[in-house]
């Protein structure tokens, strides 16, 4: 064994470190392509929710607003505080199978639900500063979203636990051009942070070092000292902050009709972290292996410690918002569009001289949502309201992966207001999302294949509090 792998080791190298390298993408790259449409979050208003966010900008005396579309500002007389509070309960269940590179079934069972219940806060102010000018300011969690899935389940070398997080600051002004027709823009800081575990298929990585190596020979050998079912795990966390805009119209066509259009900006990040491995100790005996060593360059051992870099963007978002206002009932519109095409693909710069860089591709699609849903007036204290929604994803089953399991899905929603006096104003809304059947054939970094599909289920219960200095 020893002259093998001295005799190959010149010619393997380059490509012993691309399999190296893709072991730990599939590490990496699993929270970034969780950032998808299934992770965008309209939860921040919960009188917007009992209408499925139609009408999110046009409805009125809404103080979400100020990060939603930051001329709408223009109806707030005075100065407000608002605060929501949404539970996100979302279930996932995968059932189908797995095998390794080798066409061998993967041990385990099918993960159990995955899904998880996660409160989704928001805090907004306004104020009125002449008849022309309002500002406000807000914090919201535009994108979000956590599965977890049990340790020793057959996908567990794709996803075991992902968790993914942005927090945005935003202030807002805007200007009333006119009695009709206001402009406003928005400053937004966003922090954005990820956290994810995943199984190492450590037989795997060590078959496909050989065999990119011109190694294949030695696989007999390989399998007794590192047998199926070697794993160890790897935990990775990073995040980062960055910046964007917005801007926003609004316009009263009519005493009761009015219409809104914002831009949200993209926001571009460089998710800075870690990268931790649990390793085998029959693993680390073959790694620290002065031929091994040789044969990556002397130059460190795989699956240390390091430190890493990914960029990332979350995307811009196009949203019109209609509102027809009568006596005793409202009507709203809304319709969005992401632009998830961003999202090409991934690249991931490790410290570790041992690991180079890698690039995955994505590939997603741009997304629609579009809403219709209403308020009737049932008293002067007492309003009801419902909603439809659809909600493309960007994904398909060629690049869909058990992380995010999401498809497009249908919201219903029904809600109330209750006006406690002149100042204090209480919303309350519940929707249920429909997802289509998720279908996915995901392969790991080592060459595993999942297959099958998820079925997946979320229930949205919202509360806010409003009050009018």
């Amino acid at each position: 064994m020893q002259m093998s792998f001295r005799q190959f080791s010149r010619a393997g190298r380059p490509l012993t470190l691309a399999a190296l390298s893709l072991a730990i993408l599939g590490a990496i790259a699993a929270p970034q392509q969780a950032h998808a449409s299934a992770f965008q979050l309209h939860e921040d208003s919960a009188a917007g929710m009992g209408r499925a966010y139609a009408g999110s900008a046009t409805a009125g005396g809404d103080v979400s607003v100020v990060a939603n579309n930051p001329a709408a500002m223009a109806d707030l007389k005075g100065t407000y505080f608002q605060a929501d509070v949404t539970a996100i309960n979302f279930g996932t269940k995968f059932s189908g199978s797995a095998v390794d590179s080798q066409g061998r079934p993967i041990s385990g069972g099918n993960g159990g639900d995955a899904g998880t219940t996660m409160p989704v806060p928001a805090l907004f102010f306004a104020t009125q500063l002449s008849d022309k000018w309002h500002v406000g300011a807000a914090f919201t969690v535009p994108f979000g979203f956590q599965t977890e899935y049990d340790s020793n389940w057959i996908g567990r070398y794709n996803a075991i636990k992902s968790k993914f997080t942005s927090l945005d600051g935003t202030l807002s002004v805007s200007y009333n051009v006119t009695d009709d027709f206001a402009l406003g823009v928005s400053g937004i800081a966003q922090k954005t942070s990820a956290e994810l575990t995943s199984a190492v298929n450590y037989n795997g990585v060590v078959l496909g070092i050989l065999n990119q190596a011109g190694l294949g020979a030695l696989a007999p050998v390989i399998q007794q000292q590192i047998p199926p079912g070697s794993d160890g795990i790897a935990r990775i966390k990073g995040d980062d902050w960055a910046y964007g805009w917005q801007v926003g119209a609004y316009w009263k066509a009519t005493s009761n009709d009015r219409f809104a259009l914002a831009y949200r900006s993209k926001i571009s990040h460089s998710l800075e972290g870690t990268a931790n491995f649990t390793v085998p100790t029959n693993v680390q005996a073959l790694l620290s292996n002065p031929l091994v060593t040789a044969l990556l360059g002397g130059k460190g051992t795989p699956f240390t410690h390091t430190d890493g870099t990914a960029p990332f963007t979350t995307p811009a978002v196009a949203t019109a918002s209609y509102w027809h206002q009568a006596e005793k009932f409202g009507l709203g519109i809304d319709v969005s569009w992401t632009k998830w095409d961003v999202f090409k693909n991934l690249t991931v710069n490790y410290a570790n001289p041992v690991q180079p860089p890698t690039t995955e591709v994505f590939n997603w699609r741009n997304t629609w949502y579009a809403a219709i849903g209403g308020d009737y007036y049932y008293n002067d204290k007492l309003t009801l309201r419902a909603g439809i929604a659809i909600d493309t994803t960007p994904t398909y089953s060629a690049t869909r992966d058990p992380r995010v399991p999401d498809s497009t899905r249908q919201l219903v929603s029904v809600g109330l207001g209750y006006k406690v006096n002149e100042r204090f104003l209480i919303n309350a809304s519940y929707a249920h999302i429909f997802v289509n059947q998720a279908h996915m054939q995901s392969t790991s970094s080592t060459g595993d294949v999942l297959t099958g599909s998820s079925d997946d289920y979320g229930n949205l219960l919202s509360l806010s509090a409003q009050y009018k200095f």
